[in-house]
């Protein structure tokens, strides 16, 4: 019987390969795969925003785990999977309160308009008279909650330490929810100053913050992303920073990655960073232990240690 492979599925990914083999499992690259290696390969070490095609699952006819290091899984067909036999995890929690510190560092630069004032500095632009009364308070202004998992709570409690105004919307209703729930992501909207993107992607939630979402938020408010870029239309928000439609965003993930730096050449007002959230130096090693874990697991026969849920907030 041929040795099970667990299947590196991105070149980004191959870093990992050493933690997986210390772990005792044998890896195969997908870049470098033969077809001699297909029929073993009994798991994939997937990253969320990597997107596995049927056709290319239905080649790994031996195929019965995917196990994410990521929290997030939107470059699977969860339900296709399981409908083939294919069960897939994730690292369920474990990145989500470095995620919401990035978070509230993204809103407070981009609150304070903090790169900017940088660059002041170091080109020597600093005006005394300038300081004066240029910058709005946070406290009393209203937080709105894009998807109350396990992100989006952690970025609500740190939010009141700030003295906001938090309220929260999300598909599914959570009566143990602290927090008041909008009517609608569009209330939410109006409602908010400030709008934090913490909601999982799927197929349904695609450009779910709109261009009538970012209108609602309006000129004088702030959209922080820490989800997925696909969840807001990014031309959308583009457009309405270089219109002052929309007063400042705050990005850690984007449509494209790594996204054009041109595309955000001309962009006024908005804070970038490298899809680094959740990439702490303690929470990795958490997230590639849990995924080892789950295909030891699976090899085993054994109850997975973080499967998918079916819903989430």
């Amino acid at each position: 019987m041929h040795e099970p492979l667990a299947l590196i599925v991105a070149p980004f990914l191959a870093v990992l390969e050493p933690a997986f083999q210390k772990g005792g499992l044998a890896t195969a690259r997908a870049w470098e795969l033969t077809d001699e290696q297909c029929p073993n390969v009994r798991a994939i070490v997937h990253a969320g925003e990597v997107v596995l095609t049927p056709e290319f699952l239905g080649g790994l006819p031996g195929l019965g785990l995917i196990a994410c290091v990521s929290v997030g899984y939107d470059g699977i067909d969860v339900a296709w999977c399981r409908a083939n036999g294919i069960e897939v995890t994730h690292a369920r929690g474990l990145n989500a309160e470095d995620v919401a510190d990035h978070a509230i560092g993204l809103l407070l630069s981009a609150w304070r308009n903090i790169p900017a004032l940088d660059r002041i500095v170091r080109e020597g632009r600093w005006k005394q008279e300038a300081r004066i009364g240029s910058q709005p308070s946070l406290g009393g202004r209203t937080l709105g909650v894009v998807g109350l998992g396990h992100i989006g709570a952690a970025v609500a409690r740190r939010a009141e330490a700030l003295r906001l105004n938090v309220q929260w919307w999300g598909p599914r209703p959570n009566d143990q929810a602290p927090w008041p729930r909008a009517e609608s992501l569009l209330a939410l909207a109006k409602a908010s100053d400030i709008l934090v993107v913490c909601a999982r992607a799927e197929a349904a939630n695609r450009g779910m913050i709109s261009a009538e979402v970012i209108e609602a938020v309006g000129p004088q408010g702030v959209i922080v992303n820490v989800g997925r870029g696909q969840l807001v239309d990014e031309d959308a928000l583009i457009a309405a920073l270089k219109d002052g439609r929309l007063w400042r965003a705050a990005l850690d993930v984007f449509q494209q990655e790594p996204t054009p730096a041109e595309r955000w050449a001309e962009v006024p007002n908005a804070v970038l960073t490298t899809h680094t959230a959740g990439s702490s130096n303690e929470a990795v090693p958490l997230m590639v232990a849990q995924a080892i874990d789950n295909v030891q697991r699976f090899l085993a026969g054994e109850a997975l240690a973080s499967p998918v849920a079916a819903v989430a907030n």
